[in-house]
């Protein structure tokens, strides 16, 4: 079953009389349980890419949808309560919010979807304890390291139970320890809880651990791979 497609997707850019073209046509498909890089050079489309796919931005022609629901459709309003549902988010620089604590983050989307704050902290504190850092709940992010941040990062991505997970660069700003610790992480909830995750990604060490790694060049799809032998 499709979490998210798009379909003849086309991103351009006006810089002046400069016309930069981010993406050109690209097709693609994210399935249920799908563990897939989208990588490439700086500049390949890959953060559009993904913004597009997350329903951030809006294509200049094509189509994307999410599950059924195609965003063409849809009212601002309409994108923002089916990113909220539907899609998590982890950014490269983690994006907490500082004046809150771990679990204070992480309670924060089921707070902007109208859920009580007893019952938002209960799930909070369960997903922080699935990612290890329940002994860190009441730290604000000044106080976690780059890897604890990142794991309170897609703990809070993980909240809503989004059907798909868009993380954008999630390892660039760790050493190998913190990445690949969070690769587990990630790794882990994809099969337990069965999201779909889709990154945008240079990284090698994240690159060997997909299920499916998607080349983006020049905002075109160089090469769509399934990979074999994935954990």
């Amino acid at each position: 079953m499709k979490v998210a497609e798009a379909k003849a997707l086309t991103k351009s850019y006006h810089f002046g009389d400069t016309e930069v073209h981010a993406l050109r046509g690209v097709d693609i498909t994210i399935a249920e349980h799908e563990f897939v890089a989208v990588w490439g050079p700086s500049g390949s489309g890959k953060t559009t890419l993904c913004n597009l796919l997350g329903l951030l931005d809006d294509p200049t022609s094509g189509k994307v949808s999410i599950g059924e629901k195609a965003a063409e459709n849809l009212r601002d309003d309409e994108k923002s309560e089916l990113r909220n549902e539907s899609i998590g988010f982890v950014f490269q620089n983690f994006n907490l919010v500082p004046v809150l604590s771990a679990v204070e983050n992480v309670m924060l989307p089921l707070q902007i979807q109208g859920i009580s704050k007893v019952e938002a902290r209960e799930k909070a504190l369960r997903l922080l304890d699935e990612v290890e850092l329940t002994d860190r709940a009441n730290h604000r992010p000044q106080k976690l390291s780059g890897g604890q941040q990142q794991r309170v990062a897609i703990a809070r991505a993980l909240v809503a139970d989004p059907v798909l997970v868009i993380a954008d660069e999630p390892t660039a700003n760790l050493d190998t320890v913190n990445a690949n610790r969070i690769i587990d992480v990630m790794r882990r909830i994809n099969q337990t809880r069965g999201a779909a995750f889709v990154f945008s990604t240079h990284d090698d060490r994240l690159l060997d651990r997909v299920d499916r790694r998607v080349h983006l060049q020049d905002g075109e799809i160089l090469e769509d791979e399934r990979v074999s032998g994935a954990e």
